[in-house]
């Protein structure tokens, strides 16, 4: 059935929503010493010495290294492989590396941001204005060389349209940016250095940062603008500001190995350092953290939630295969907040392909209904989502229960009620919960 559903789900492509398209072939590029073109090539050879203490060393010891660091070992340390294995894959423990940068100087911040950016934009645990800062400058250096094989050119082409900005939009962060392989990114919009709410978007099988990155970080638009527009009005307390992340923060299987869970294991694991580094950096002032997971990135999530390494405030699950967590209270999500929806089009979720089915009654999740809402004249205010890849277009009833779930009012959406014998208790009727409605969204939409 799942393969049937992966076969369907690879012919919808270059969506405004949540979108699934096959994987473009890539070309692994690994940077070293010995052969890529450094960046701001420094007037004399590194010392190939101190290079290799910086990529020997690992956790407190690694951050010490790099922050005595002089220009020219930086430089040379940026595109030296087993250095950026460790900022990228194998980092210290995302409060060790906020300590540790409250504890620099401005002087030093700005040597390690102007001559190891590729290193200090990854590094989960800097704030994320300076990570910002540093990868825009690796897309600009990266964008500069005519050499670059061309699905590294796709890759940062795609990058550099998803941070095109229009007169009004929100400012983007560019907070990830791994072009090694097949690459990585994660951009947001809005700030998380400031918001009160952060929802962090993770999608599913055949992402690719070269393919989807521009659409998937429209999508994180849509729900910044839903979220933007609501919570001033249902949310006023938990603090002004939103932001989304669009979080391309792991490689998503292709046709060949979306029936594995190697990569939702990896992925799960990049997941909880994102998670943490945004409460390392918000210590202070920590804002709601949500996480909307769709499809192989539910599972990704699930694993992740139930690791005790981490937690959110909610958790949205939409056309999810399930996972091996068998029950809602097995996640690290504040009570009742694990909520899941599915399309009826939909022929990914409910199938518990990995596992239990979180749409199920015994899971304890709260079950968006996703039927069209009608206002009283019997007019249709939010379209019901049509099939896998619908859930956060503007206009559905999916995204308006994600914003208000990712502005903590997860209470003002619609849930299904059950009643029967059956494993999924038979759907009889959506309550009369209120329902928030912009007058915008009585205009039709695409």
């Amino acid at each position: 059935m799942l393969l049937i559903a992966a076969a369907l789900l690879t012919a919808s492509m270059h969506s405004q929503g949540v979108v699934e398209a096959p994987a473009v072939p890539t070309v692994a590029v690994v940077r070293t010493v010995a052969s890529a073109p450094m960046r701001h090539a420094p007037p004399e050879v590194a010392p190939a010495r101190a290079v290799d203490t910086l990529a020997d060393a690992t956790g407190q010891r690694w951050l010490e290294v790099l922050a005595a660091a002089p220009p020219t070992v930086l430089r040379a340390a940026d595109t030296d492989g087993r250095v950026l294995t460790t900022a990228m894959d194998d980092p210290p423990a995302t409060d060790a590396v906020t300590a540790w940068w409250s504890a620099l100087s401005p002087a030093t911040r700005s040597v390690l941001t102007d001559g190891a950016p590729a290193v200090v934009g990854n590094l989960d645990g800097v704030p994320f204005a300076v990570r910002d800062t540093a990868n825009r400058a690796v897309l600009a250096s990266e964008l500069a060389d005519p050499q670059a094989p061309t699905a590294l050119a796709a890759m940062l082409g795609q990058v550099q349209e998803s941070l095109e900005q229009e007169p009004g939009d929100p400012r983007k962060y560019l907070v990830t940016l791994d072009t090694r392989g097949s690459g990585r990114c994660a951009i947001s919009v809005g700030d998380i250095g400031t918001a009160g709410h952060v929802s962090v978007v993770v999608p599913g099988i055949f992402f690719t940062v070269n393919g989807q990155m521009a659409d998937f970080t429209a999508t994180a638009g849509d729900v910044y603008r839903e979220q933007a527009t609501l919570a001033p009005v249902t949310a006023p307390a938990n603090g002004p500001g939103v932001a989304v992340l669009a979080w391309m923060g792991y490689r998503t299987p292709g046709i060949s190995d979306f029936m594995s869970l190697d990569l939702a294991h990896l992925g799960a694991d990049r997941l909880v350092r994102t998670l943490d580094g945004i409460r390392s950096v918000r210590a202070d002032a920590e804002p709601r953290l949500g996480v909307v997971a769709h499809s192989y990135g539910s599972t990704t999530a699930m694993i992740a939630l139930s690791s005790g390494r981490v937690s959110v405030d909610s958790l949205t699950m939409l056309g999810s295969p399930g996972s091996s967590v068998t029950a809602a209270d097995q996640l690290a999500v504040t009570r009742g907040q694990v909520y899941v929806g599915g399309a009826h089009w939909d022929p990914v979720a409910g199938t518990g392909f990995f596992g239990t089915d979180p749409g199920l009654t015994a899971f304890g999740a709260a079950r968006l209904d996703l039927l069209a809402a009608d206002d009283p004249d019997g007019g249709a205010v939010f379209r019901q989502p049509f099939g896998h890849n619908d859930y956060l277009k503007p206009g559905t009833a999916s995204l308006h229960d994600v914003a208000l779930i990712g502005v903590g009012r997860g209470d003002l959406v619609r849930h299904e009620h059950h009643h029967g014998d059956g494993p999924d208790g038979g759907v009889v009727q959506a309550t009369p919960d209120m329902y928030l409605v912009r007058p915008q969204d009585l205009q039709p939409r695409d």
